[in-house]
């Protein structure tokens, strides 16, 4: 230290800073967020963590600093979570009649409120569908007002609630669905739905979830008003409300983790978890299997309209028994304020 300027140290007491946070961010999927509810908050950040320590190696590195070491070894330890938020390549397979696709989309109500200014947004949803056309398409935030007319697919399962406005989860396939159900999670509008479908001689369950929201506004514009006011009780209420949050995902997680134990058939999970590939609840909602972007995505894989920051919050996961073969998600398709995902999968 005694031989850097006072702008280095104090550009080195960040890195420590910086330093402190990932690692504490590496251990966060590991630990019960009831325990950490405000330290969970970290995993929505950890793709910026990488970046600034990325940043920071290259700025000592060109001063031919030793202390390129400390971001270096942050950066060889995280290796493993790099392809969870940024994919450099796809993979290309052949296609093949064994082949399958599935669709997972948060709809948000088909723009039944009017967030967005426009009165066709349910038509381009319904266009977008039939354009792409997946064999099996799941639903979050679905809603019967928009007279949505999805007759390509001959057998559905449709789970409702609400009161006045009636939302729920669906699942739309063109094979048979053979046993359907739905688990739904304490103190919470948000549920789980499943459907065993049968694909020739398979038979595969598809669950499709919803976890309880941390209600962040899209465009960030509630952070910013709290960081501009300088206002500590909306501060408060704000990380009371996302500390809430993450322990009702927790609780919502090993409710379906116990569901799923008794399914003995391949499985699929697809659907808007509302939170991080970094946190513990994605890592005990994958368990062993694929998670299809990691496997076959491109880029950032954006699912969330997040203002500046490419959030990854949809998934579709895969059995171990098949091989995804392309993962795709559409951030130029706005009409909602997440992004439909797809993957295309053969068994094995």
């Amino acid at each position: 230290m005694k031989n850097l300027s006072w702008f280095n140290k104090g550009m080195f007491f960040l890195n420590i800073v910086l330093t402190v946070l990932t690692f504490s961010a590496y251990l966060l999927p590991f630990l019960a967020p009831k325990a950490f509810p405000l330290l969970s908050v970290l995993t929505l950040f950890m793709p910026l963590f990488f970046i600034f320590n990325g940043l920071f190696f290259i700025y000592w590195a060109f001063q031919f600093k030793k202390r390129m070491i400390l971001s270096g070894l942050v950066l060889l330890m995280g290796i493993t979570f790099i392809n969870k938020f940024y994919k450099f390549s796809a993979k290309d397979f052949p296609q093949s009649e064994k082949d399958f696709t599935v669709m997972s989309y948060n709809v948000r109500l088909f723009n039944v409120f009017k967030w967005l200014d426009r009165d066709n947004v349910p038509s381009e949803i319904l266009t977008f569908i039939n354009d792409k056309n997946p064999d099996i398409l799941c639903i979050q935030e679905y809603s019967s007002s928009a007279n949505i007319d999805l007759k390509v697919y001959s057998h559905k399962y449709i789970f409702m609630g609400g009161n006045q406005i009636k939302t729920g989860q669906a699942i739309f396939s063109k094979f048979p669905i053979i046993n359907e159900g739905n688990i739904v999670f304490p103190n919470s509008n948000n549920n789980v739905i499943f459907a065993d479908i049968k694909r020739g001689k398979e038979i595969i369950r598809v669950y499709n979830m919803h976890l309880q929201s941390i209600k962040i506004s899209p465009d960030v514009n509630e952070i910013n008003d709290n960081i501009d006011a300088i206002n500590q009780q909306k501060s408060q209420m704000l990380f009371n409300r996302i500390s809430k949050a993450f322990k009702q995902q927790q609780q919502q997680a090993e409710i379906f983790k116990e569901h799923k134990k008794g399914c003995t058939y391949p499985l699929i999970i697809c659907g808007d978890m509302n939170n991080s590939a970094f946190s513990y609840v994605y890592r005990n909602i994958k368990g062993k299997l694929k998670d299809c972007f990691e496997e076959a995505g491109k880029g950032f894989g954006a699912t969330y309209k997040f203002k500046y920051y490419p959030a990854r919050i949809d998934y579709i996961f895969a059995d171990e028994k098949m091989k995804v073969k392309s993962f795709e998600s559409f951030p130029e398709f706005v009409n909602s304020d997440h992004y439909p995902i797809m993957t295309k999968l053969a068994f094995e």
